[in-house]
């Protein structure tokens, strides 16, 4: 399905702002876990360097 027909399709449904709601709070869950995944890559001192431990990485939210 192209974004031209996802888009028309969220148009026409009764509840736009609750998908586009929902589409939102998937990217935003996803950019997290995508950064969390990268610093967890990162060596202690890595980490140490920008100012963050293994503890600040679990705990991202």
């Amino acid at each position: 399905m192209s974004v031209m027909e996802m888009t028309t399709r969220l148009n026409r449904s009764r509840h736009p702002g609750l998908i586009m709601s929902l589409i939102g709070s998937f990217l935003e869950w996803n950019d997290l876990r995508e950064t969390r995944k990268s610093l967890s890559k990162l060596s202690d001192r890595a980490l140490d360097d920008i100012g963050l431990t293994r503890l600040d990485v679990a705990r991202l939210r």
